[in-house]
C-alpha cells in the first residue's frame, strides 16, 4: 500500500492588530470616498437656504426696533430742549458743569414756558392800554379838529361882518327917509287929521315892497361910500 506524501510545509496565516487596522481603513477610505460626493451636494444644498424666525423671535425684533425708535425721539427731543431753552443752555456751556439730567431740563423747560406765559400776558395787557390812548387820541384829535374848524369859519365871518357903526348908519337913513315922508304928509293940527293922515302915510310909505326897496337902496348906497 502505497501512502502519499505530506503536503508541503505551508506558514499559517496570522491574524494581527495592524492587519485589522489596515483593513479597517481600507474599508473606511472606500466608503468615504464612495459617500464623499453626496456629502458635497448636502453642504451646497444647506447653504442657500436662509434661516428662518419664528413668529415670536419676528414680534421681539419689531419691538426692539420701536423701542429704539422710541428712545431715539426723546433723546433728539431734549438736546432740542436743552438748545433752546436759555438757561438749559447756558448751564450747560458752562465749564465743568455736568450734563443735565432729564428731570432738570424738564422743569428747567417748564420754568420758561411759565416765564414766556407771563410776559406774553404782559404784553397784551400793554397794548389793550395803548388801543384805549389811541382811541382817546383820535376823540381828542376830532374835538380838536371841529374847534379849529369853527375859529376858522368865526374868523371869516368876522371878517365879512358888518360893523355896529355901518348898520347904525343905515337905520339912521332909513329913519330919516322916513320921518321926512311922515313930516310931509301928516298933519298934526288936531287928532282927526293926525290919525287920518297917519294911516295914509302908512299905507303908502310903510308897505313891505316900498321898505324893501328903500333898504335895498340905502345898503347900496352905504356900500358904495365904504369903497
Amino acid at each position: 500500500m502505497t501512502t502519499s506524501p505530506p503536503p508541503p510545509f505551508s506558514e499559517p496565516f496570522v491574524f494581527s492588530r495592524n492587519s485589522s487596522v489596515n483593513s479597517s481603513s481600507s474599508l473606511s477610505q472606500h466608503a468615504s470616498g464612495s459617500s464623499a460626493p453626496a456629502s458635497d451636494d448636502d453642504d451646497s444644498d444647506h447653504g442657500d437656504v436662509k434661516p428662518v424666525f419664528s413668529a415670536k423671535e419676528r414680534r421681539r425684533e419689531a419691538h426692539q426696533h420701536a423701542e429704539q425708535k422710541r428712545r431715539d425721539a426723546i433723546r433728539t427731543g431734549y438736546r432740542e430742549l436743552q438748545e433752546i431753552v436759555p438757561t438749559c443752555a447756558s448751564t450747560d456751556n458752562l465749564g465743568g458743569t455736568p450734563k443735565l439730567s432729564n428731570a432738570t431740563v424738564l422743569q428747567k423747560s417748564i420754568d420758561y414756558i411759565q416765564f414766556l406765559m407771563k410776559d406774553k400776558k404782559r404784553y397784551v395787557e400793554q397794548v389793550e392800554e395803548l388801543r384805549k390812548e389811541v382811541i382817546t387820541l383820535e376823540i381828542m384829535k376830532a374835538n380838536y379838529e371841529r374847534i379849529v374848524k369853527a375859529h376858522q369859519n368865526v374868523e371869516v365871518q368876522t371878517e365879512n361882518a358888518v360893523s355896529d357903526e355901518a348898520k347904525f348908519q343905515v337905520f339912521q337913513r332909513i329913519m330919516d327917509v322916513l320921518y321926512q315922508s311922515f313930516n310931509n304928509s301928516v298933519s298934526v293940527s288936531n287928532f282927526a287929521e293926525l290919525s287920518g293922515c297917519v294911516f295914509n302915510w302908512l299905507e303908502e310909505h310903510c308897505k313891505p315892497g316900498h321898505l324893501r326897496s328903500l333898504t335895498s337902496s340905502i345898503l347900496q348906497k352905504t356900500l358904495d361910500f365904504r369903497q
